[in-house]
């Protein structure tokens, strides 16, 4: 038994990427609460390496008000529910132009636990061959570049880089190579 029960659940917002629910709860001790939910569908974050850099995008970020570098990554548009290898290859030749020859699965993350249900899968990407860019409309302001591995923790250790996603992500791939 789940240590919180929902009572009841009722949309509160919908657009093209997400929902918003607020769900009447009951604690383990009768008590009695709400949780606001964010409900996203399963987003792909990808790593492009060459096998020394890293090829990252950077855009801005309308929430903190900055633009962000960071490993491609997203969801399919109107909430679609898309196999995870083939959302990867997607946002991956949408928002760089690379087409990898190699797709490896690194794991699972979370996004923000608290607050929504969105889950995230984590794929290595290798093999690249340049392509073409197809950008949404919301990513016309992107830019795309190659980093070395000290750069690319260099631009962690600086505070450059900071989307716990790409993070995550980097976590993975650390495990995966000492592993």
């Amino acid at each position: 038994m789940d240590p919180i029960q929902r009572v009841s659940s009722r949309e509160v917002y919908r657009n093209n990427w997400m929902t918003v629910r607020e769900d009447a709860i009951r604690r383990p001790d009768g008590s009695e609460g709400i949780y606001a939910v964010v409900d996203k569908p399963t987003c792909a974050v990808v790593i492009p390496f060459d096998g020394a850099r890293f090829h990252l995008v950077e855009q801005f970020r309308y929430p903190l008000g900055r633009r962000r570098w960071e490993f491609p990554m997203g969801t399919a548009p109107d909430r679609a529910d898309v196999p995870a290898p083939e959302l990867a290859a997607r946002e991956l030749r949408e928002e760089t132009g690379l087409i990898a020859g190699s797709m490896v699965d690194l794991g699972h993350t979370d996004l923000a636990s608290g607050i929504s249900s969105q889950r995230g899968r984590v794929f290595l990407a290798t093999d690249l061959t340049q392509g073409e860019a197809q950008r949404e409309i919301e990513e016309q302001d992107m830019r795309t570049a190659w980093f070395d591995r000290d750069e690319f923790e260099k631009m962690i250790a600086s505070g450059d880089i900071t989307d716990a996603q790409t993070l995550a992500a980097y976590t993975l791939l650390l495990l995966r190579e000492r592993s």
